[in-house]
């Protein structure tokens, strides 16, 4: 397979100096064929009443001129000169995941605000975020709820977290600095919500293969540190159906559809993912609490059961009884939702 190399576009302008309307924030913005949303998004970055102080763009293989019209919004706001922009191009593309882990890379601020190419900041989200990293010198990641509109900005009624049906006691387990317990239920992280330490990327990257970005960093931030939630809205989320990774609250026929799916080898695949993780986990030696480790073992453990369960639905109903008796689907998973998927999926 041919690996995909960055074509050099726009060299690294110089770090311009600090002003009062400036924080060190590297905006990492990654971007296919995203022309028709990104006059939008570039402009609310441009509005801000704190400014970053650079955008690195990573283009996966555009064919339309979407790192022209991001060159453009910058100059039509007067700050092409102000806000240095740094263009690279892949072709072949790479992917969602390795597209922005190579923006990641690339980025020079002590903080590293993910972009993506649809969504529309809030005024003043950016002043927020760092204002909380400046507070909180052992915060390595910070994430927010986001509002979820649809491909014309309109608002569709409800947040990412109520999408996501975000549970009290996640947001709970969050704020008093159990991230990696909640994160052990689920990602509850979606990368265009998020700001991080770039001290995080000296031990999360490389990205694992087997994760998307942002739960990997989530999931080792927590692992070594502190992240946290706000939850309130601090951008406009947008879902147009061409959306990469979105979020929208299933349905009851939905819900009931993916209850009643095929198996398949999906969980033969989370067992490799958590199997990545512990070993990462466990190769950073002291810097990872016992107890994270024994979670991570623990999310293994009940993946490889999950993934072990007889093809003959009336047998796994014992096996489901007695792992949820002894809480594994509420310590490491959804709790009944999964309950049900595993008595209830074909195959």
């Amino acid at each position: 397979m041919t690996e995909a190399v960055p074509i050099p576009s726009t060299a690294a302008p110089a770090w311009p100096a600090a002003s009062v309307a400036q924080a060190d924030v590297s905006v990492a913005l990654c971007t296919r064929n995203g022309a028709r949303y990104l006059p939008a998004q570039v402009a609310s970055i441009c509005t801000q009443d704190l400014l970053p102080r650079e955008i690195v763009l990573s283009d996966d293989d555009s064919s339309d001129d979407s790192v022209a019209v991001v060159e453009r919004t910058l100059a039509e706001h007067g700050l092409a000169t102000r806000i240095p922009l740094t263009v690279m191009r892949n072709r072949p593309p790479l992917g969602v995941t390795r597209n922005f882990e190579q923006a990641i890379r690339a980025c020079r601020g002590e903080l590293i605000a993910l972009c993506d190419q649809d969504d529309v900041w809030h005024a003043g989200r950016l002043r927020r975020m760092v204002a909380e990293f400046e507070r909180r010198p052992e915060l390595l990641l910070l994430h927010s709820d986001a509002r979820l509109v649809d491909g014309e900005l309109k608002p569709l009624g409800q947040t990412l977290l109520q999408a996501l049906e975000t549970r009290p006691g996640e947001l709970a387990d969050i704020a008093a600095g159990r991230a990696f317990a909640a994160l052990m239920h689920r990602n509850l992280v979606t990368g265009a919500t998020t700001m991080l330490r770039r001290t995080l990327l000296d031990t999360a990257l490389p990205i694992s293969p087997l994760w998307v970005h942002d739960e990997w960093l989530a999931t080792v931030g927590a692992a070594i540190g502190r992240i946290d939630l706000l939850a309130e809205p601090l951008m406009d989320y947008r879902q147009h159906g061409n959306n990469q990774i979105g979020a929208q609250r299933m349905t009851l026929r939905q819900k009931i559809d993916k209850a009643l799916g095929e198996r398949g080898d999906k969980y033969a695949h989370r067992v490799r993912r958590s199997e990545a993780l512990l070993a990462f986990l466990q190769g950073l030696g002291p810097r990872v609490a016992g107890e994270t480790l024994a979670m991570a073992q623990g999310k293994l453990e009940h993946f490889r059961f999950r993934a072990g369960l007889p093809r003959w639905r009336p047998a796994r109903v014992l096996p489901v009884a007695l792992q949820a008796a002894r809480g594994r689907y509420a310590r490491f998973d959804r709790g009944l939702p999964a309950i049900l998927q595993d008595l209830m999926e074909r195959g």
